[in-house]
């Protein structure tokens, strides 16, 4: 039966009609290159930015892309995902409607006045936009990995050599932007954000700390694949996160990598001689999270006017703690009877952040000096 049914069949016809589904499956994708190449394809537009700069660029991709082979570095934690909000721009001109999917970052004054975030705005026509003038300082960096320090499980601190330039003028608090190249969780190179941790007079070499985020491209880079003497490409200084002027006391709340901006604060402080009182207050799940214990003594001891406390908000039985547990925001609340007449550093998430603010607020704490890094 097989065999007769083999001998019968219509081979030839079978591999013509094969041949030819072929021949219109590869027609209909070089149609879909060329339409593609051709629809896509905006030739040569101009960026006028700031009414006195002009550049000429390729068209058909994002602004902040397109920027950024310019060497103009708008800031965006996210790598241009549209979920940071952190790349916005006022564009005057040529960009169209905002999308829908910038419209949640967006508040009505800013939608109102055209506010844009560069990763969603498509180059599609000349456009006229305005950024800070700062921005025009921040510069890239090609760095060495001089060491890697495990914090703590998840959280891994970085050092970084400049190789060229040499040297970067940076304030404590602010951050760089590290590229990590394609890998197997990205088909090209992005840039995410880290708050420096490194005390600014060393010029010569950057720190940060960055925490694991589950199949986050970056943390998951640093974590499993970085190594010693291999070289990243940086940008920055990026940010305006910092100590403000006075002398009133200073109020510090940080959680898990908000530690960085926070530590290059106080090293700063240490070098200058600055006596300003401090609370740093850093919150923890349990003891397995806590870091750089050693580090805050160190500067108690050396900054009279320094006080760290840590708290746990879920110690483990094994963890034998014996200092301030529950939210951090229940331990500020214990410790700050009125904060009327002080200043506030928060760095952490936007939950903990803005729960913090309102603890604040409620015992008196005007917002205008209420300053923050929310990631």
């Amino acid at each position: 039966m097989l065999a007769d049914i083999l001998v019968n069949f219509p081979v030839r016809e079978f591999l013509l009609s094969v041949g030819v589904l072929c021949g219109i499956s590869l027609f209909l994708a070089i149609i879909m290159v060329v339409a593609d190449a051709t629809i896509n394809y905006y030739g040569q537009v101009k960026l006028k930015i700031n009414k006195d700069r002009e550049l000429e660029v390729e068209g058909g991709r994002t602004l902040l892309t397109t920027l950024k082979d310019e060497d103009i570095f708008i800031p965006s934690a996210c790598g241009g995902r549209g979920s940071c909000g952190l790349c916005k721009c006022k564009i005057t001109a040529g960009a169209g409607e905002a999308l829908v999917t910038e419209l949640p970052w967006l508040t009505a004054e800013e939608h109102r006045d055209g506010v844009r975030l560069t990763c969603q705005v498509k180059v599609k026509n000349d456009i006229e936009m305005e950024i800070p003038e700062e921005l025009f300082s921040v510069k890239q960096f090609e760095t060495e990995v001089v060491s890697l320090r495990d914090l703590t499980y998840d959280i891994k601190e970085v050092r970084l050599k400049l190789l060229e330039p040499v040297e970067m003028d940076y304030k404590a608090g602010q951050f760089i932007q590290i590229e990590v190249p394609e890998y197997e969780l990205t088909d090209e190179p992005v840039y995410r954000a880290y708050s420096m941790s490194s005390e600014p007079a060393e010029k010569n070499v950057v720190e940060v700390e960055v925490r694991l985020v589950p199949n986050g491209i970056c943390s998951t880079y640093v974590h499993q694949h970085l190594k010693v003497g291999q070289k990243m490409t940086i940008n920055g200084p990026h940010g305006d996160f910092g100590l403000r002027e006075g002398d009133s006391e200073m109020i510090c709340i940080a959680g898990g990598s908000g530690m960085a901006p926070i530590k290059s604060i106080l090293l700063d402080m240490l070098r200058n001689g600055n006596q300003r009182p401090v609370r740093y207050f850093f919150g923890a799940r349990a003891v397995r999270d806590l870091f750089l214990l050693d580090e805050m003594r160190q500067l108690e001891e050396q900054m009279p006017n320094f006080k760290f406390i840590p708290a746990l908000s879920h110690p483990d039985p094994e963890d034998q703690w014996d200092g301030e547990t529950g939210l951090i925001t229940e331990v500020v609340e214990r410790h700050v009877a009125s904060a009327a007449d002080k200043q506030a550093y928060l760095c952490g998430s936007p939950l903990m952040i803005d729960a913090c603010i309102k603890v604040l607020s409620d015992k008196g704490m005007p917002s205008e000096q209420i300053f923050y890094d929310k990631f």
